[in-house]
C-alpha cells in the first residue's frame, strides 16, 4: 500500500510538471491570444459582470489566462497559460506570455476549467508584473476584484492591493483569492512567438512592435480602456 501511494505521488508530481515543459507551436500560441481576447470581450460585454469602469481607467496591465485547468488529479494543483499587455506612453504593449501555478484556489473540483483575469491597478503592480517571477499575495499584494461596470470604488483595495484578481467558471465572473499562486514568464512561448526571447520588461514597456496576430487582443484591451475614459 505504501509503495502504491508513493507511485501515485510521483505520478501526480509528473503530471503537474508536464504542462510547464511542453512546448507549444506558434499556431497554438496565437490561438491562446485569440482565446484571451474572446474571454475579455465576453466579460466586458456583460455589464453586470464586467470589470468596473473606474478600474479600467486605472489599469496598468491586464493579464488573461483562458481555461486554467487542474494540473494533477492527486495534488490538486492548478496550471494555466496566459497573455499580458501593459499600458505604455503610446498605447498598449505587445503581449508577453506568462504561466500561473499553485495549489487549490477554491475552484470547483473535477474537470471544470476556469478563466482568470489579473488587473494591475497601480505602478507597484506594474513593476511586479515586470519581474520574471512573482508570488501573488507575497511579492505582489492582491485582492478579489469588484464586479459590475458601474460598481463604485472601494478604499480597501485601493489602499492595499497591487493586483485585482478574477475568475470565470460556468459563465459566472467574480473576484477570487489567488494568494500563493506563482506567476512567471513563459520564455519558451516568447521565443517561439517572436523568434527571440525578449526580456519581459522590454515587451511590456512597449519596446517591441505588436505582431499582426496579436493586434486584435491588444486592440480589445485598448477599446475597453478607451471606453472607460469617455
Amino acid at each position: 500500500m505504501k509503495m502504491l501511494f508513493a507511485v501515485l505521488c510521483m505520478a501526480g508530481i509528473s503530471l503537474t510538471a508536464l504542462p510547464a515543459s511542453a512546448a507549444d507551436g506558434r499556431a497554438a500560441i496565437s490561438s491562446r491570444i485569440e482565446s484571451a481576447r474572446m474571454v475579455l470581450t465576453e466579460i466586458m460585454d456583460t455589464p453586470d459582470q464586467a470589470i468596473p469602469n473606474f478600474l479600467m481607467q486605472q489599469a496598468k496591465c491586464v493579464a488573461v489566462f483562458p481555461s486554467l485547468k487542474k494540473a494533477a488529479f492527486l495534488l490538486g494543483g492548478e496550471y494555466g497559460q496566459g497573455v499580458v499587455t501593459c499600458r505604455t506612453g503610446h498605447g498598449w504593449s505587445a503581449p508577453a506570455f506568462v504561466q500561473i501555478t499553485g495549489g487549490s484556489f477554491g475552484f470547483q473540483i473535477g474537470g471544470q476549467s476556469t478563466d482568470l483575469v489579473l488587473v494591475a491597478v497601480n505602478d507597484r503592480g506594474f513593476q511586479d508584473l515586470l519581474k520574471n517571477k512573482f508570488k501573488i499575495g507575497g511579492d505582489a499584494s492582491a485582492a478579489a476584484g469588484p464586479v459590475g461596470r458601474n460598481a463604485s470604488a472601494s478604499t480597501d483595495w485601493k489602499m492595499n492591493a497591487e493586483l485585482l484578481t478574477y475568475s470565470r467558471a460556468k459563465g459566472l465572473f467574480a473576484g477570487v483569492d489567488l494568494t500563493g499562486a506563482m506567476v512567471n514568464q513563459n520564455v519558451g512561448a516568447t521565443r517561439t512567438f517572436y523568434g527571440t526571447a525578449y526580456p519581459f520588461d522590454q515587451l511590456l514597456k512597449g519596446q517591441v512592435a505588436v505582431p499582426a496576430d496579436a493586434a486584435p487582443f491588444v486592440r480589445t484591451v485598448a477599446k475597453y480602456f478607451a471606453a472607460a475614459n469617455k
